[in-house]
């Protein structure tokens, strides 16, 4: 049964009856929005979907709008803490009458989803999507892009020191998973190493978006485990004034943030500017952070920073749609834990990047394209490690790229349209540590999307075709002195031995020139159970071309305390590493979602289960051989769970690029009950299995979680409480060791205080508030970088 009765108020305009042919009359389309008790909802949005506008309703829960041609329509609906409504409307010059539009109740908020060309929200799409936005942002928001998503279902954060983390989706991270803002990418090196810092900003987001499982036919084959896309208003589409901002202070590292953005405009013209600045010391742990060191300090050396960034932006706004430009500088220095020469700890990350963004879309009027949505960026960006004062390696990556999306208008009622996709970059690396050489890679791609409602039934089909180069004009191939521990050989011979092949006769230099095509297909339906459930099943095939790194590393990787050696070489039955005779396969992920969801009501649930088996899947194998870093660290390679290499401090384990089929399944549940019109809880749980096909399992793999989120608002007044149980996790590869469980607390209250045009809340929160010994089995640094301990922060912020 539908939840309202259409009834269009249509009025003539009269100079439009003296001036416009009959078929041409432009009509005005009214209507009323109100919750299943009939009261109006206020600062409702509504949406005619075929002609992208949008209108807010009043305080009487009443919108409209003028010069709407005759036709057939869909209106789409939404207001917070309700569930989307999508209503067909028929505009005809003989209808009088406004309609009464009724919202349904939602226990889980549906959001809307930028990262995909057509019309998505969390709760209606047969791909798995989370969006974190408004309070709760605010409230998660961390310095890293990993801890601030890591309470959503399915996702953890690979916990480096508190100074760099990237998100792990569905146990996959890396190259797998694409981060983006404003769905370009955002060009930095975090994929290639965990000590390098994702080049984005959480504070001034608008909301962070994360697509589960294969994203390849938005992004790319660099998408193959998920995308993680952070929205912003740079680019803005009104001229509408409102901002806010976030003065902050935190306990365990002293930390001190200030952020603000703010959109503005003048007639057609719109402008957009934000900023922030924070700066921290070396963060508190319950314990002291090596676990080979029991009575050291109680503090993470290297795992402060002090960061700052800008954006400015504008925008030309016309009736069929807007272009705008915008412009970012973001600095970070940040200590790297775990990364101190000779006892000297002043080791640090000196990070630059300057990004250019354009933004546009285009409404077309004529009979078959709808719009045409397109997004360029430009980005520099530079990454020192800074030693003693002295620069050791420097990586950039200069980055070009081009998105086009042009949708048609509905045919034979299939809805979507193609897209076209070109991006390019130069990475470089220079240094001791540079263990990748330059390569240039570049991507032309062109994807098909398409979705039909058939009844209860809705269809989505995609198809991705991808040409990927990937030229390096000088990559080396040394004469490595790598051995085993347990030779005969003293070490200082070792070291004597690798100085005497620092000559360019044991240096073997080559280009590289790879080509690879991958194709992704996938296929999605949604059935609507009845108005408050539906169903969904998700089949993808995605290709994914090896990345730089893992193709051709040869070198210390200081980040993962490894050796590492890509795919490209292979070690012979003398114990020499030569070029590969193998060929370079594409990796190939073949997923299955499934996806249960309640959508309306006081109770609502979202539960996804995923099987994703991948061919050629290339991670890191171990050797068992071990070869000299270039630096006497202070700690051994403590990552990848090796012990009792103290009279090897200066030496790396070994570790070579391989491939193999693995399979990762698992699931994710979250349950949402508004008992009360004050009192909501939450709870979620997720886990993943990810192993060999073979056997054994896959390293690094997040341990299963169960946690729940209690939040109570009375009148002026919001306390939150969550509660987060990691399991131990002792299903690991074989040079690993296990991780203990943990539970984090965390609390805050805020206090919201109208000041005219401002509305101000002041909030006091608690992390860790049992002080727990946590160490993310995730981490490369577990057992020397500890989770933060006991944490305060205490803030004010303010939107107008």
């Amino acid at each position: 049964m539908k939840l309202s009765r259409l009834a269009l108020g249509l009025s003539l305009s009269a100079p439009a009856l003296l001036l416009a042919s009959p078929s041409a009359l432009a009509q005005t389309l009214s209507g009323t929005v109100t919750n299943a008790a009939g009261k109006p909802l206020a600062n409702a949005t509504v949406e005619i979907e075929a002609l992208k506008r949008v209108t807010s309703t009043n305080e009487l829960g009443e919108f409209t709008f003028s010069n709407v041609k005759e036709g057939d329509y869909t209106l789409h609906i939404f207001a917070s803490g309700f569930a989307h409504l999508h209503e067909h409307a028929q505009v005809q010059s003989d209808n009088a009458e406004g309609a009464n539009f009724v919202l349904a109740r939602s226990a889980i908020e549906v959001i809307d989803v930028h990262a995909t060309p057509m019309h998505l929200s969390v709760m209606e799409s047969a791909t798995p999507v989370s969006v974190l936005s408004g309070e709760t942002l605010r409230r998660q928001q961390a310095a890293t892009l990993g801890d601030t998503l890591e309470k959503l279902p399915g996702v953890q954060s690979n916990f480096h020191g508190n100074v760099a983390s990237t998100p792990i989706i569905r146990g996959l991270s890396g190259p797998r998973v694409l981060i983006t803002q404003n769905g370009l990418d955002v060009s930095d090196v975090s994929r290639v190493g965990p000590d390098h810092a994702v080049a984005s900003e959480a504070s001034t987001a608008k909301q962070i978006e994360v697509l589960r499982g294969p994203a390849t036919l938005f992004f790319g084959s660099g998408a193959i485990g998920g995308v993680v896309n952070v929205v912003d208003q740079r680019v803005p589409t009104s001229t509408e004034t409102r901002g806010e901002f976030v003065l902050e202070t935190q306990t365990v590292n002293d930390q001190k943030l200030g952020t603000f953005n703010v959109t503005t405009g003048v007639d057609n013209i719109a402008f957009y500017a934000d900023g922030f600045y924070r700066d921290s010391n070396d963060y508190e742990t319950p314990v002291a952070p090596d676990i080979d060191d029991p009575d050291g300090a109680h503090v993470v050396e290297n795992s402060n920073e002090e960061s700052n960034g800008f954006t400015l932006g504008t925008s030309y706004l016309f009736d069929q749609g807007y272009v705008g430009v915008a412009v970012e500088r973001f600095e970070r220095e940040y200590g790297v834990p775990g990364h101190s020469h000779g006892g000297d700890t002043s080791v640090f990350a000196d990070l630059e990047q300057t990004k250019y963004q354009l933004l546009g879309e285009y409404n077309f009027t004529n009979d078959f394209f709808q719009s045409v949505h397109f997004r360029a960026g430009y980005t520099d960006y530079e990454h020192a490690e800074v030693e003693g004062g002295l620069v050791g390696t420097t990586f950039s990556n200069e980055t070009e790229e081009l998105r086009v999306e042009l949708l048609h208008k509905p045919m034979a009622g299939w809805r979507g349209g193609i897209s076209l996709h070109y991006k390019g970059s130069d990475v470089f690396a220079q240094g001791e540590e540079a263990f990748t050489p330059p390569s240039e890679m570049e991507m032309f791609a062109v994807a098909l999307m398409e979705e039909r409602h058939f009844g209860d039934f809705l269809v989505q089909l995609g198809a991705r075709a991808e040409s990927v180069t990937l030229d390096a004009s000088s990559v080396l191939l040394p004469e490595l002195d790598a051995h085993e521990h347990d030779d005969e050989h003293d070490h200082d011979e070792h070291a004597h031995d690798e100085h005497e092949h620092e000559g360019s006769e044991f240096v073997r230099q080559f280009a590289v020139d790879q080509e690879f095509t991958p194709i992704s297909l996938s296929a999605g339906v949604v059935y609507t159970i009845n108005e408050s459930y539906n169903v969904g099943v998700s089949l993808s095939r995605s290709e994914r071309a090896p990345s730089a790194s893992e193709l051709l590393s040869f070198g210390p990787h200081i980040g993962t305390r490894t050796y590492e050696i890509g795919a490209l070489f292979d070690l012979s039955e003398e114990g020499e590493f030569v070029l590969s005779q193998t060929a370079i396969d594409l990796e190939t992920a073949n997923n299955i979602d499934l996806t249960f969801r309640k959508t309306q009501g006081d109770v609502g649930f979202v539960f996804n289960a995923f099987y994703n088996q991948v061919d050629n899947y290339y991670f890191q194998e171990e050797t068992g051989l071990f070869a000299e870093s270039g630096h006497d660290h202070d700690h051994g390679e403590e990552g990848h769970g090796e012990e009792g290499h103290d009279e090897h401090s200066d030496e790396l384990p070994v570790y070579l690029f391989g491939s193999a089929d693995a399979i990762l399944h698992g699931f994710e549940l979250q349950v949402a009950w508004q008992t009360t019109d004050n009192l909501k809880l939450d709870f979620f749980a997720d886990y993943v299995k990810a192993r060999l096909k073979d056997g054994g399992a896959l390293p690094r793999t997040s341990p299963m979680r169960v946690g729940s989120h209690v939040a109570y608002t009375l009148d002026n007044i919001r306390a939150d409480l969550d509660i987060t149980y990691f399991a131990k996790q002792d299903d690991i590869s074989t040079f690993e060791t296990e991780t203990d469980g943990y539970t984090l607390v965390d609390a805050s209250i805020t206090y919201d205080i109208p000041l005219g045009d401002i509305d101000l809340s002041v909030y006091l929160s608690g992390e860790n508030l049992t002080d727990e010994e946590a160490r993310v089995h995730t981490s490369f640094l577990k057992d020397i970088a500890p989770r933060p301990g006991r944490n305060f922060a205490f803030g004010v912020r303010g939107y107008f």
